[in-house]
């Protein structure tokens, strides 16, 4: 019995799919729900930013400034914005290349080995997940202190990398796990180590997993506050985060040039997500291995 007609054929003998597209209200209305919650503080920031600072106090968040300046940015451009802001990316890059060259053999090792050890190194690490860096923030004070790294961006460095590495390996051994079978097989009866293998391999089929990886890291380093604020004194090793304080003292807050601030050092970082959201969206929904 005819159930309808067969979809037509494309030009390179390929089926043209037909899809119907359902309308759903509820769904809009979620989604423009959601813009507004994430579009309006965004937009209330940008304009406070804007705003004379005899102003700021008084005028209303969403209201347009009647006199709008550009004299914030360049308070803050010349307030050590370029220090702070090159001790961030020295941070970022190291943290985000000390997961990966640390994570990614790690996961292939839990992945790919069934022994006793591998998989106890696994669940270790994952215990990583359940400790709050404020339950130990102590004691990694004094292993910094007794290595003599108080008051460096290594300070920074090791700490941010070494809470970011449980999450990247979770991540990394999922990405890890979608490649299938038959191609390790094939590539070990051509006679491939498994040296080789990780690197022909895996880690061209986990460019989702570790594009994600990647960006978590820096997102970890770029926006961490805690131990930048225990480890760090001076001016030399100080990040974006700590800046900010700057326009905080005894008799008040420059809100407009904090906000401004604030816009300046989000710049760098919603651009790389910018470039690489395909790559994260892909590796946290756990297909970044195909």
């Amino acid at each position: 019995m005819k159930t309808g007609a067969a979809p037509a054929a494309r030009p390179d003998g390929r089926r043209r799919r037909h899809w119907t597209r359902r309308p759903d209200p509820l769904a809009g209305l979620g989604s423009i729900v959601w813009l507004t919650v994430v579009i309006v503080p965004v937009y209330a920031m940008i304009t406070a930013s804007l705003t004379p600072r005899d102003e700021a106090l008084g005028n209303n968040a969403l209201k347009p400034p009647a006199r709008p300046t550009l004299a914030n940015y360049s308070t803050v451009l010349h307030s050590g914005f370029f220090h702070y802001l090159w001790n961030t990316v020295l941070a970022a890059v190291a943290v985000v290349a000390i997961v990966l060259v640390l994570c990614v053999p790690l996961a292939y090792v839990a992945v790919r080995t069934r022994g006793f050890w591998s998989g106890a190194a696994f669940r270790l690490f994952l215990l990583g997940v359940a400790i709050p860096a404020q339950a130990v923030v102590v004691p990694l004070y004094l292993m910094i202190a007794k290595l003599n790294l108080y008051d460096s961006l290594l300070a920074i460095i090791l700490p941010t990398a070494a809470f970011a590495m449980p999450v990247a390996i979770l991540v990394l051994t999922g990405s890890i796990r979608d490649i299938s079978e038959e191609v390790y097989e094939a590539m070990a009866l051509d006679g491939a180590s498994p040296l080789r293998m990780l690197f022909q391999l895996v880690i061209p089929m986990s460019k989702g997993g570790i594009s994600t990886v990647g960006i978590y890291s820096a997102l970890q380093a770029w926006n961490g506050f805690l131990f930048p604020l225990i480890f760090t004194q001076s001016e030399g090793p100080r990040v974006l985060t700590l800046g900010l304080f700057n326009y905080v003292s005894q008799f008040g807050v420059d809100i407009p040039a904090l906000l401004a601030s604030v816009v300046l050092s989000g710049i760098p970082i919603f651009a790389v997500y910018l470039v690489a959201r395909r790559a994260l969206v892909g590796g946290l929904m756990g297909v970044g291995g195909k």
